[in-house]
């Protein structure tokens, strides 16, 4: 009958046999969960992360994406004292060019090159600058009215040697109420 005992018992028994093994599966039934938790974690979040050097979600690209087309920006011509002068023109515009030399452009203050120029006069090199010369865009490129390149071609005349007068300001358009 002992025999018999013994045989029902041992076969009862589970595979935990000892403190040690107890403690493994403790442990075991604690990390593994958390660590395929984590894994799905990442697996489900994989798409969303921007790599390195990507700015796609910032504010400023977001912004650019969701902005508006063709917006319009409008100018009020006949508001001389929001004009650029002709300083603030050449900084803008023309010293790309015309402080380097670049593309057969005369330097700022460069005499030489520019004596012949001043001598056709202040319309003639209006008109160069408004209409383009040889490789220099119309309006050299540039988005300002005739009155700011023409102070521009007056600061740059000036600056080598000519003695040429501002342009006179434009005047303000009629009121269409009238």
């Amino acid at each position: 009958m002992s025999d018999a005992t013994h045989s029902q018992e041992e076969s009862h028994e589970g595979f935990i046999r000892t403190p040690k093994q107890l403690m493994a599966v403790v442990v075991a039934s604690f990390v593994v969960p958390v660590i395929i938790i984590i894994m799905l974690i990442n697996f489900v979040a994989w798409g969303t992360k921007p790599s390195a050097g990507s700015d796609a979600m910032s504010d400023e690209s977001v912004a650019r994406r969701i902005q508006k087309i063709g917006l319009s920006e409008y100018k009020d011509v006949n508001d001389v004292k929001s004009m650029k002068s002709g300083e603030q023109v050449f900084q803008v515009q023309c010293t790309a060019c015309h402080s380097t030399g670049a593309a057969g452009a005369p330097k700022l203050g460069d005499e030489a090159a520019w004596a012949p120029r001043i001598k056709t006069g202040y319309d003639a090199l209006l008109a160069s600058a408004l209409k383009g010369k040889g490789n220099m865009a119309p309006q050299g490129g540039g988005d300002f009215s005739d009155y700011e390149i023409g102070r521009a071609v007056v600061y740059m005349a000036n600056k080598a040697g000519g003695k040429l007068e501002e342009p006179k300001a434009p005047a303000p358009a009629a009121s269409a109420a009238k």
